[in-house]
């Protein structure tokens, strides 16, 4: 994508009215790409890399399959945050791997093995820092809601 692509994209995600149509289009659109693509793909990719997690849930212990954007580290990791579009919830996948940490990711078309672990103090900070450098609407997304967003650092097992 161009810059001015990439410009455009980052002030539309920036938009109140996004937070309220992309999470209804933009998981179900992934899922899709990524089923066609045999896991090679995400329509989302064209704007921030990204997973496809499978966590357990919660409550029901089913596999739940969440297409994410995420921050690779240099260290192998990923960091996967719980921006919710800038929503009020904490969307439901943070809340899975806060009671079951272990998941899978599909990465570039191979399944990882990862163990989550939520960010908190300094390190959460930091990485915060890094994702708002690296995406700048989280730091509006944090701004129109209360709740302090989940990070989570994704360590393959």
């Amino acid at each position: 994508m161009t810059s001015a692509g990439v410009r455009i994209v980052r002030k539309l995600s920036s938009m109140g009215a996004f937070a309220k149509v992309a999470p209804h289009v933009v998981p179900a659109t992934d899922r899709a790409v990524h089923r066609l693509t045999r896991g090679r793909a995400l329509l989302s990719s064209l704007m921030l890399p990204g997973v496809v997690l499978t966590s357990t849930g919660a409550r029901s212990g089913l596999p739940r399959r969440t297409p994410l954007a995420c921050m690779p580290e240099r260290s192998g990791c990923w960091i996967v945050v719980g921006s919710n579009f800038g929503r009020s919830g904490h969307p439901a996948w943070t809340a899975n791997l806060l009671v079951r940490p272990d998941a899978e990711i599909s990465w570039k078309g191979e399944d990882v093995p990862v163990t989550a672990r939520l960010l908190e103090g300094r390190e959460r900070a930091e990485a915060w820092e890094a994702v708002v450098a690296f995406r700048p609407p989280y730091a509006t997304y944090q701004e129109r809601v209360e709740r302090e967003i989940r990070l989570f650092r994704l360590v393959q097992r």
